[in-house]
């Protein structure tokens, strides 16, 4: 159970004092409590968007408070506030206090022990891009949004930059004692077409808010949104009058971006402890993977390794400790197609014995208790080559890029997902274009049909902002590393009715 508090006026309390605050919250709970842990959260987030010329959205927002989480005999009980005063902190800790001792007995076992986090850490950033004006994103946007304007059956066309910034303090009963700060940058265009045959989108370089990653304004420049613009658009009218994607079973060729989501939807999910012993159910399901088929189970074929790496640089799932204090680590999940591992935080790791923290434990802001997160869940690079190089060592298929839509069961098994853009692969070359291309499986079947990864050079990390999971619903930030890779036997298209 949770309880949020606002704050009252004219009591917020200064950044540097978080971890003076939590030390103090914590040092300050009764014996009955055998575990507190408190986190101090500061976040600024600001969202540009410009389309047809003119702004439509300038939201800049700032957001702190503390939560407290204690365990007390076999109940827990979570509590946040706003009121950062040393009185509205111990109202949560008192809060928090009664609610585990209303809770009905669960027994469990103790923590997953972790050594004690002691220090600071903080994410790359080379261009604070809370110190870049307005007025400045604002033109670039605008420059970047008039290019993709060229053509009429263009009906919209957008530009946005995203900028965040997140301050914690931690402390825990076991002496932990930490500080981070990670920047979050970047945006992306997008150009809706329209014709009689509907409604066509291309995006760069990713849907969905284009490319945030851990880093300052410098990831956005990067990006070079102006440039793009023009090849853009027309795609986006070039599709209007391309051929449906037809349906058959053939030869896949995804592109990163695509790739990326789908390690997301099918991997990391499934691959949540919390899920796999049917803790969490509520909001986000449970899994087809059992807590049994660690060591032992057939993911997909030999070419498929995963991981999860939360010390990835440039990566949204990165930090130095996770939000129950356990530091960063790289974790093997999937190794030559068997899964090895999963990803827990203390309390799911507990339930196995023997296990140690995957440390996934992440939390939406102060007003969310941690739940088991995916941090940066990466399909590992192969030895195909370039994109180009995997095409013309392909005779025959289609290659899809840029997702559009996608749909998966609550266990992470059945699934459908639609791209942007798709292209015939005929005789080792890219063809024509198809429009509303998509693609179905089965989870190990479909990685089963994983025949070949491109190579180091055309691996990517992708940024996602929007990762959904945990009652009441927490949103996540989190990365995936994935170069373009082909799978056999796919079925692709939809079928149309008799």
């Amino acid at each position: 159970m949770s309880v949020v508090t606002p704050p009252p006026a004219g009591r917020q309390r200064p950044d540097g004092d978080g971890l003076e605050l939590v030390v103090e919250l914590v040092g300050a709970a009764p014996a009955s409590c055998s575990y507190v842990e408190a986190r101090w959260v500061g976040r600024r987030a600001q969202r540009v968007l410009v389309a047809g010329g003119s702004v439509q959205e300038l939201s800049d927002a700032e957001t702190a408070g503390v939560g407290v989480r204690v365990r007390v005999g076999d109940g827990w009980g979570f509590s946040a506030t706003a009121d950062l005063s040393p009185a509205g902190a111990r109202g949560a800790l008192e809060r928090a206090i009664a609610l585990a001792g209303a809770q009905p007995a669960r027994p469990e076992p103790a923590l997953a022990p972790v050594a004690p986090a002691r220090g600071h850490w903080a994410g790359p950033c080379q261009r604070d891009p809370f110190a870049v004006s307005v007025e400045d994103k604002l033109a670039l946007l605008l420059l970047a949004e008039e290019a993709l304007r060229g053509d009429a059956r263009v009906m919209r066309s957008e530009a946005e930059c995203r900028a965040i910034t997140t301050d914690k303090a931690f402390a825990s009963s076991e002496g932990a004692a930490c500080t981070q700060r990670l920047t979050e940058c970047g945006g992306g265009i997008r150009a809706f077409a329209v014709n009689e045959h509907g409604l066509q989108v291309r995006s760069y370089p990713s849907a969905h808010g284009g490319s945030v990653a851990a880093a300052g304004f410098e990831h956005l420049l990067g990006l070079d949104l102006p440039a793009a613009a023009p090849r853009v658009a027309d795609e986006a009218v070039a599709l209007l009058g391309a051929p449906p994607c037809p349906a058959m079973t053939t030869t896949l060729v995804l592109g990163d971006e695509q790739l990326a989501l789908q390690v997301h939807e099918s991997i990391g999910h499934a691959l949540e402890l919390d899920r796999m012993l049917l803790d969490e159910a509520a909001y986000a399901g449970t899994s087809w993977v059992a807590p049994a088929d660690l060591g032992r189970l057939r993911y997909g074929s030999e070419t498929l390794e995963v991981t999860a790496d939360a010390t990835l640089p440039g990566a949204l799932g990165t930090f130095g400790w996770d939000d129950e204090g356990v530091a960063a680590r790289r974790l093997r999940l999937i190794e030559r197609g068997r899964l090895v591992a999963a990803l827990s935080d203390r309390r799911s790791a507990a339930e196995l014995e023997g296990q140690e923290s995957g440390g996934c434990a992440r939390a939406e802001g102060f007003a969310r208790q941690p739940i088991v997160r995916m941090t940066n869940v990466s399909i590992e690079p192969g030895e195909a080559g370039s994109l180009e190089d995997l095409i013309a060592a392909t005779d025959h298929g289609v290659y899809m890029e840029t997702n559009r839509s996608w749909s998966i069961d609550d266990r992470r098994l059945h699934f459908q997902f639609a791209t942007e853009v798709g292209r015939e692969i005929r005789g080792g070359r890219l063809g024509r274009l198809y429009r509303n291309p998509s693609y179905a499986g089965v989870t190990p079947a479909f990685w089963g049909s994983l025949d070949a990864i491109c190579s180091r050079p055309a691996w990517r990390v992708w940024g996602l902002l929007n990762c959904g999971k945990g009652e009441p619903g927490q949103e996540m930030h989190v990365s995936h590393g994935a170069a373009p890779a082909r799978f056999r036997d796919v079925q692709v298209g939809v079928a149309r009715a008799a």
